[in-house]
């Protein structure tokens, strides 16, 4: 099974959990600047809200790759929203890819809103999803 990981960030908060999913499973983060070379299996994928909408970047990197891509499986952090699944929902519907129901979300430090963030408990917590997932996709 070929897993890949790619992230989009502006404040450094999604490259946390990147890492920690990286070394979860033992895979390399990189950032969506980097295109997929071949078909990804699971691709996981840090897509954070910024102004209650998924940045453009992530948009077009779905675009540009959905042929390599199997199934997306999204994490990210935000300041206000709880889950990403609806706006990445469309975008996957809209190229044709996979989008897994499961998903990875918490609060990410954003000015005076949620210092800290992510802390321990949510690299803790991001790295047992990322192992999750992986050993129920292997059971498939």
């Amino acid at each position: 099974m070929n897993i890949q990981l790619r992230f989009f960030t502006r404040s450094g908060n999604t490259q946390k959990l990147a890492d920690a999913i990286a070394t979860a499973i033992n895979v390399q983060a990189l950032s969506i600047d980097a295109p997929l070379q071949e078909k990804a299996d699971i691709l996981f994928l840090g897509c954070s809200y910024y102004g209650f909408d998924v940045d453009p970047a992530i948009k077009s990197f779905v675009s540009e790759n959905k042929r390599n891509i199997g199934r997306i499986v999204c994490f990210g952090t935000s300041a206000m929203m709880k889950s990403i699944y609806k706006p990445m929902k469309k975008i996957a519907d809209e190229a044709g890819v996979v989008l897994a129901s499961e998903e990875f979300h918490c609060h990410g430090s954003f000015g005076p809103f949620h210092k800290g963030r992510p802390n321990e408990k949510d690299i803790s917590k991001v790295s047992d999803f990322a192992v999750k997932v992986v050993e129920n996709s292997e059971q498939l």
